[in-house]
């Protein structure tokens, strides 16, 4: 018996022995006087008994069938046994059409040693921000790296944009975490919704790169990334997180992915990422938009529509500069291009030209506002440079043949004095 319990208990018995006026029970009980005098005649058949609820101790009208426990339990067990409460009571309603409660679910998963009741904790507090008022008015894009497939294909990357004020979400894997890959996902996001009007990222390099002076200091102004300069000319503002938290709604559906996402393409018995992907249109990011996204408090659209002038192919690609030789050649990726004839223009000769490598795997060339015709030119073959031929030794011709030391000893030889007299040469005068 409960203290309350006997509290009112308490009150019965004045009543009953007439210490208090039932009015004034029924004032400090909460109820009416004939329900004081129903309590008091109860009392004095039943004892202190009357305050206990006489369903106390008896199974519930509303109980589930134990058969109906057992069922479910051993689904659980076979297929779900490491899926959280709220997620298998999904499963056991759409596939095996057993409703029951993840309240439910979870008392007797627990009883089960399915699930362990999770420990309330202190972490790191950062402080709450508000979500942004508009649709597009700012979308936070991030990669997630994790074993998505469980061994079944190729490690994948989940490539995901959310927009802060309703929490949409637009996404695709891919095997490489790469600036084509997510500028493939930019370029799907900019035809469905429009330009926002800032993306939220983290400081890889693909979005924020910085040069080093030799003192040691970074510049003040970032070099631009491919990413970078494509927002730039899209008119699209970017904002660098420093810390994984900054950007935390991103990060918690990475957290929901990394549960839901799985086991879903494990049901489905995905192995690739084009099944992967297409799982990823068909159910989950159904899911998310009806379950976990919500309406923005203003509902204008911040989404900004594409002009003509916004040519997706050339600004969504890898953009580099060559110079124009006079030869109206130029040399890209280890190879040489000529210009056809009838393309220069000029000031051509000499000039700085924009490449663009697209991500459909072309080449483009553009002059000013004007793009070029080129072709790829033949490599020549490499031969290896000849030796020079070492030059015969001319035999000597003319002049006599004389042999004017042979037989000379320079210890058996006359003096000089004597070989000078009898040469007949003079001696030198002096001065």
């Amino acid at each position: 018996m409960t203290q309350k319990e006997r509290d009112r208990l308490f009150i019965i018995r004045q009543a009953a022995k007439k210490q208090v006026s039932q009015r004034e029970a029924a004032e400090r009980l909460g109820v009416t006087q004939r329900w004081v005098r129903k309590l008091v005649k109860r009392w004095r058949k039943k004892g202190d008994r009357v305050v206990v609820h006489r369903l106390r101790g008896r199974p519930s009208n509303r109980k589930i069938a134990p058969a109906t426990e057992r069922q479910a339990m051993g689904i659980v067990k076979r297929e779900y046994s490491d899926f959280g409460p709220t997620l298998a009571a999904e499963y056991l309603k759409r596939e095996h059409r057993i409703a029951v409660s993840r309240e439910t679910l979870r008392q007797w998963m627990m009883r089960a040693s399915l699930w362990h009741r999770r420990k309330q904790r202190v972490e790191q507090v950062h402080v709450w921000r508000q979500r942004r008022s508009c649709f597009g008015e700012l979308v936070q894009w991030d990669t997630s790296d994790h074993d998505w497939l469980e061994g079944r294909g190729p490690r994948l990357h989940y490539i995901a944009m959310i927009d802060d004020a309703t929490s949409r979400v637009l996404s695709r894997f891919a095997e490489q975490d790469t600036t084509e890959e997510n500028m493939r996902l930019l370029w799907a996001y900019l035809l469905r919704f429009g330009r926002p009007v800032d993306y939220y990222s983290d400081r890889d390099s693909m979005f924020y790169t910085s040069r080093q002076k030799r003192d040691g200091e970074l510049e003040s102004k970032p070099e631009k990334t491919q990413i970078g300069r494509g927002l730039e000319e899209l008119g699209i503002g970017w904002i660098g997180a420093r810390s994984p938290q900054a950007k935390g709604r991103i990060e918690r559906h990475f957290d929901t992915a990394q549960d839901r996402l799985v086991k879903g393409l494990r049901k489905a018995g995905v192995c690739t990422v084009e099944g992967a992907n297409a799982y990823l249109e068909r159910k989950f990011l159904p899911w998310v938009e009806g379950h976990l996204s919500c309406p923005p408090a203003n509902p204008v659209d911040a989404h900004r529509p594409l002009g003509k002038q916004h040519d997706l192919a050339a600004i969504l690609s890898r953009v580099e500069y060559r110079t124009v030789g006079n030869d109206y050649t130029m040399r890209i990726q280890a190879q040489r291009y000529q210009i056809d004839r009838g393309q220069i223009r000029p000031g051509l000769r000499g000039a700085t030209v924009r490449v663009e490598q697209r991500l459909d795997g072309t080449l483009a060339v553009r002059f000013q506002q004007h793009y070029l015709t080129i072709r790829e030119c033949p490599s020549r073959p490499a031969t290896a440079p000849a030796k020079p031929a070492l030059a015969a030794a001319r035999p000597r011709t003319g002049g006599r043949k004389h042999d004017w030391n042979k037989d000379f000893d320079l210890r058996s030889g006359p003096p000089i004095w004597q070989a000078m007299e009898a040469s007949g040469a003079k001696p030198p005068q002096e001065e």
